[in-house]
């Protein structure tokens, strides 16, 4: 029986915050994922910094709480140093489309072998709603009272146009489908990409507009072309699997079958190769 994933540790995300379905779900996928088979130590989490990186403190996982935007750097490193890993990077939409966007496309380009769960809840929540790269035109908060002027990014483009090989968007308020994205995601060979629509009830609540919104894709579209469309349909929230292609991973590419963190040579044996020299 799979240990509890909890740590006890106080929760001090906004009461009917998008998170609580987030890290509900990734819970349940985890504990689904290692009751067919996977091993829980094979999990690790990263995070940059935000509302959303305060599930690091909520999940009882091996990882890393990285800097601002670092979180998906960190996570390519440590599935370089060992591809035997799962390893989930959590961003927040500031965090990995702001401060750590180069790292994030990078992650997409060189389709390394992780998973990227972005929280979209549309500002920086964490330093009180300032407007961030996905915040929509008007979105007014203390950086912009009157109301953005900024166009916005699209995640799912962006990523999709960037060679990420699975794509898919969730709503935090519908965590059961969110746990089948994850479990997809995460038994998924190459760059995961899930976009979850989460509210901010303190700065950006918009459970109203996303449950009027939100629509479920019924197949996953056979162009990119076709996919970037529905992602960016104005009267839609489409959820589901918008891409999913079977392409090389970085760290096979790299260096084949190859686990340089079990392959490695012993404390002796490099004393030996040093003395050698």
């Amino acid at each position: 029986m799979m240990r509890d994933l909890g740590t006890g540790k106080e929760n001090t995300w906004c009461t009917g915050c998008g998170n609580f379905g987030i890290l509900n779900a990734v819970k349940k996928a985890i504990g689904e994922l290692v009751e067919n088979g996977s091993k829980l130590s094979d999990f690790a989490i990263t995070c940059g910094i935000g509302c959303h990186g305060k599930i690091f403190d909520y999940l009882a996982l091996s990882g890393i709480y990285g800097l601002h935007g670092r979180g998906t750097a960190t996570a390519q490193g440590m599935k370089l140093a060992n591809p035997a890993l799962k390893v989930i990077s959590f961003g927040g939409d500031g965090d990995s489309l702001g401060e750590g966007l180069e790292h994030t496309l990078f992650a997409a380009k060189r389709n390394m072998d992780i998973t990227l769960i972005l929280h979209n809840n549309g500002n920086y929540g964490l330093t009180t709603g300032q407007f961030s790269p996905l915040s929509e035109p008007g979105y007014k908060g203390l950086s912009t009272p009157l109301g953005s002027i900024e166009k916005p990014f699209r995640a799912i483009p962006l990523l999709l146009e960037a060679g990420a090989s699975f794509v898919a968007r969730g709503f935090s308020a519908r965590p059961d489908h969110l746990t089948e994205l994850i479990i997809a995601a995460l038994n998924h060979k190459g760059f995961s990409f899930i976009e979850v629509m989460q509210p901010c009830v303190s700065y950006n609540n918009n459970y109203a507009y996303l449950n009027q919104k939100v629509k479920l894709l019924e197949v996953i579209p056979t162009t990119q072309a076709h996919a970037i469309d529905l992602a960016s349909d104005p009267d839609h929230v489409y959820l589901g699997v918008f891409s999913r292609k079977n392409l090389p991973v970085y760290h096979e590419l790299l260096y084949g079958s190859a686990n340089p963190q079990k392959d490695r040579p012993d404390y002796l044996h490099r004393q030996d190769i040093l003395h050698a020299k």
